[in-house]
């Protein structure tokens, strides 16, 4: 069973919980609430066609065992640089002060690749020794763009080896995130 917890606007402000902690990232409009949604089966993390929805960090306890935070998606939101600045500095706080958190999930939509900014979030996690798993989104939609940066663990040393693709919408490719998670 999957509960709401909250939305928090600090990191601060977050529940001090004893429960292992798994964050799902992504730029906007990735599919992040709708992924959080297929992996655990229900309709919980507010999903929207308005990149930018999701603006605090939102946390799930899932069965008494394990926390889900949903973070605020970047690079495309429509909002002002003092938001995007706060965000940045908020998500900053996050991964490198929840000691909680046991692996962050960036998501990357399959059929764009990564960008700069899903880049410099990589860079970021491998520099401060945060572990993190690349999971492509859409897998189910058709490939747009032909020449995308390929990500290879060999490169990255806070890298979980496993590239992970999925559909929300088809609902594959979501075993590998419910076993992490502990979810049948």
């Amino acid at each position: 069973m999957i509960k709401f917890v909250g939305s928090f606007e600090t990191v601060k402000s977050l529940p001090n919980s004893q429960f292992p902690e798994f964050a799902f990232i992504g730029r906007s409009n990735v599919g992040k609430s709708s992924l959080i949604n297929a992996v655990v089966g229900a309709n919980v993390a507010r999903t929207s066609n308005t990149p930018g929805r999701t603006q605090s960090l939102n946390l799930f306890n899932l069965d008494d065992k394990v926390m889900i935070a949903d973070l605020p998606g970047y690079g495309y939101a429509k909002v002002s640089k003092t938001d995007a600045l706060r965000w940045l500095a908020r998500l900053e706080d996050y991964l490198l002060n929840r000691t909680q958190l046991k692996r962050l999930f960036v998501l990357i939509d399959s059929r764009i690749g990564p960008r700069d900014a899903d880049l410099d979030l990589i860079d970021f996690c491998d520099l401060n020794a945060i572990p993190y798993q690349i999971v492509y989104t859409k897998k189910d939609k058709k490939i747009r763009e032909k020449n995308q940066t390929e990500i290879l663990h060999t490169e990255h040393g806070a890298m979980i080896p496993e590239i992970l693709e999925t559909s929300a919408e088809k609902k594959t490719g979501l075993e590998s995130i419910r076993l992490t998670l502990g979810i049948k």
